[in-house]
């Protein structure tokens, strides 16, 4: 399960970043994560509830993750059509060519934290 390794890395930057805003403790975390990002939601909430009962953190025990979901999207180069690809190499719906050029999805990156 890489996500524990994900989340491992997403509260090392959060807490690098808390330090030199001498935010002492994250009550908050929200993160944007594609449905073609290979990150699967349910496991990032385990591993963030195994990191936030740990004492070598800045997350308190009872921290909230928020995971917003960034739907897939990619443009067809050719024909123009935009389509919800089911993988990230996927052919168009219109001219069933794999000619799609990802717009949306993939993206996997800390939108926000709150602490105190």
């Amino acid at each position: 399960m890489h996500e524990m390794a994900l989340m491992g890395e997403i509260v090392q930057l959060i807490e690098q970043d808390a330090q030199k805003k001498k935010v002492k403790c994250v009550k908050k975390v929200e993160l944007v994560v594609g449905t073609l990002s290979n990150a699967l939601p349910d496991a990032l909430r385990f591993a963030f509830d195994v990191y936030k009962i740990q004492e070598d953190n800045c997350l308190t025990t009872d921290a909230e993750l928020i995971i917003h979901m960034e739907q897939a999207k990619a443009i067809c180069t050719i024909c123009g059509k935009e389509y919800e690809p089911v993988t990230k190499i996927s052919q168009c719906p219109t001219c069933l060519l794999p000619s799609g050029k990802m717009v949306a999805g993939e993206t996997f990156r800390i939108l926000a934290y709150e602490g105190g």
